[in-house]
Formats: structure tokens, C-alpha cells, sequence
């Protein structure tokens, strides 16, 4: 669990809400149903147009990642590499049979079955080395979904206040209403604005840092996975290694 993004949040939209209520302003006025549709409906349909289906479902699944990244850790895959590499020093590439099914990555099970079955290194590192790069784009994708989405969200308010504010033109003859009715329509431009500034642009930006961390241990895995295959000394492999979680 990624506590400091749940702190992020509480703290952005509480920041809002408090600083709304230090001017004097009813924290009631920032909820509106019709207004919350036009923005935040528009802005996900105008998405789901841009989208590729693959790519919007993807990220619907990674969203999760900004409160519940990957568990798998620099130095947990570190351990295990110069762990696997003992291994095979000490009863041969046969002897990681034993681990290969209790690997948790997916990943990494795929470079040590590769390892295993005793393909090259170069072939081994090549394969390895695409599926990185194809997860990595994949992902990427994904994560600029939720830039595009912040990038119509402020739109979308400002026709959600232009939509307002004809619905306010009709009630020009009772101040009363005038007044109340203006203020209700700027309430579509506060959510596309927030929305945009305080999850969509936010959550992107965390999941493409979320992504090069992944594509950092797939190339730790890759370089350790290729070692091993060469028959290198696990002091020599950690010692390159140590590099990467800097």
C-alpha cells in the first residue's frame, strides 16, 4: 500500500474543502450532480474515443498501482539472483528446477525457465530485453490515457459553466436566482480544473514512474538472468548490479 499517495489525496481535496470554507463559502456550493456528469461523463467518453479499447483497459487495470505498485523490490530481485546463481554453481543450470515454480514474478519465472532450458545468453537477452520494451510501451500507453483526461477535464468544465449559464440567462428578471445561478455554474469549471490538477495529471505521472521502476528490475533481471547463463561469479554479478538500485 502506497501511503503516501493516499496522503496526497486526502491532503488535495481537504486542502480545497478548507480553503473554501476559510472564505467564508458553504462547503455545499462545490456539490453539484449535474455539474460533476458533464465533466467528469464528457471526460471520460471524449477518452474512450481517443482510446484503443486494449489501451483504456489496461489502464483501468494499473490504476490500482498508484495506492498498490508492485511488491517486487530492487533488492528482494537482487537477493534472488545471486541466490539462483549459487545454485546453479553449485548443482548446475538443472538445480534451479527446484525454485523456478515458487518465482512470484512473472518475469523473472520466464528469464530463469529460459535459463533453465538452456538457451543462449544472447538469445536469452534479446528475449528478454523485447518483452521489456513491450510491456514498457504498453504501459506507458496506458498511463497517458489519464493524461488525456486531464487535459479534457478543464474543458469539459468550461462547457459544463457555458451550460450553466444559459440555463442562468433565463431567470435574468429575479437577482436572487442570478446571483445563486452563476455561482453554480463556476462549480463545473472548479471540478474540471481539480479533477485535471489533483487525480488525472497526478495519477499519469505516477504510473509512468511506477513503470520505470518495473522496466529498472526487468533490467536487473535481464543482466543478472544473462550473467548466470555465462557462467559468471555471483561476487562479479552483485557487485554490477549494486549500480542499478542506486
Amino acid at each position: 500500500m502506497d501511503v503516501l499517495s493516499l496522503c496526497g489525496i486526502a491532503l488535495a481535496f481537504a486542502a480545497v474543502l478548507f480553503g473554501q470554507y476559510l472564505e467564508g463559502g458553504q462547503l455545499v456550493t462545490l456539490f453539484n450532480g449535474p455539474a460533476l456528469l458533464i465533466v467528469l461523463g464528457g471526460t471520460l467518453g471524449a477518452t474512450m474515443l481517443q482510446s484503443p479499447f486494449g489501451v483504456f483497459s489496461r489502464a483501468l487495470r494499473i490504476a490500482v498501482w498508484v495506492v498498490n505498485p508492485p511488491r517486487q523490490s530492487l533488492d528482494g530481485a537482487l537477493e534472488d539472483l545471486i541466490n539462483w546463481c549459487r545454485i546453479a554453481r553449485r548443482e548446475g543450470l538443472l538445480g534451479l528446477e527446484a525454485v523456478v515454480d515458487s518465482v512470484q514474478h512473472n518475469f523473472a519465472r520466464k528469464a530463469l525457465q529460459m535459463l533453465i532450458d538452456g538457451n543462449d545468453p544472447e538469445v536469452i537477452r534479446e528475449t528478454l530485453h523485447l518483452d521489456s520494451v513491450t510491456r514498457e510501451q504498453r504501459d506507458v500507453q496506458a498511463a497517458k490515457v489519464f493524461d488525456s483526461m486531464g487535459g479534457y477535464a478543464p474543458t469539459l468544465g468550461i462547457l459544463g459553466a457555458v451550460i450553466g449559464l444559459i440555463q442562468v440567462m433565463n431567470h435574468l428578471t429575479d437577482p436572487a436566482l442570478l446571483g445563486r445561478g452563476i455561482g453554480v455554474a463556476f462549480v463545473a469549471t472548479v471540478y474540471g480544473v481539480a479533477f485535471a490538477n489533483l487525480v488525472f495529471l497526478p495519477i499519469g505521472a505516477k504510473l509512468r514512474a511506477v513503470t520505470r521502476s518495473e522496466t529498472r528490475l526487468e533490467e536487473m533481471i535481464t543482466i543478472g538472468i544473462t550473467a548466470i547463463a555465462d557462467g559468471e561469479n555471483p561476487r562479479v554479478i552483485e557487485s554490477r548490479l549494486q549500480g542499478l538500485l542506486a
